[in-house]
């Protein structure tokens, strides 16, 4: 978890496949602790195919009975399926707005949004911007991607700052674009 903090958690991130990747480990994530989820994240590119967006969106539905079955995955059956769902919808809004990242950093104005928190009970679990990702993503048909798991997302990838003000990865992440 400390790796994952002082390289990855906050950073802004603008690769579509990387993108996607951390929108289906959110929802993944749903009721669960991101360590599970950190811990499996291998073994979901393995099964997801590197979260490829045509190639998971072409999955057929044994594949997806067969993924039930693996240890290394959450088997839960609408979090697997959620995934081949999300990418035809990710598909879509890439033909659409040219990209995954254009349209999911659309959300932030195209630019991180930089809080200054001095404690973990000041940082929301939601936001008005995590509300409109969410309510937007659900009407073009993506799965598991609450409000509280779209802000987890835009935390995890940068699009908003919520390292805490004292936390050497603040000013850090708050340099990157």
């Amino acid at each position: 978890m400390q790796a994952y903090h002082d390289s990855e958690w906050g950073v802004p991130l603008h690769d579509d496949q990387l993108l996607f990747e951390f929108l289906c480990l959110e929802g993944a994530q749903a009721g669960l602790s991101w360590r599970t989820v950190l811990h499996k994240r291998d073994h979901y590119r393995r099964a997801f195919h590197d979260f490829d967006m045509a190639r998971v969106a072409a999955m057929k539905d044994r594949e997806l009975e067969k993924l039930l079955l693996d240890p290394g995955l959450i088997r839960n059956r609408l979090k697997i399926s959620s995934v081949r769902d999300n990418a035809k919808a990710a598909l879509e809004l890439v033909r659409e707005h040219g990209s995954l990242d254009t349209y999911l950093w659309s959300f932030v104005d195209g630019k991180p949004v930089r809080n200054t928190w001095h404690s973990r009970s000041d940082v929301p679990a939601t936001t008005p911007a995590s509300d409109r990702m969410s309510k937007a993503l659900k009407r073009r048909g993506f799965r598991f991607v609450g409000s509280t798991i779209c802000y987890a997302f835009m935390q995890a990838t940068g699009m908003v700052n919520d390292h805490l003000v004292e936390c050497f990865r603040h000013k850090a992440c708050a340099s990157k674009r």
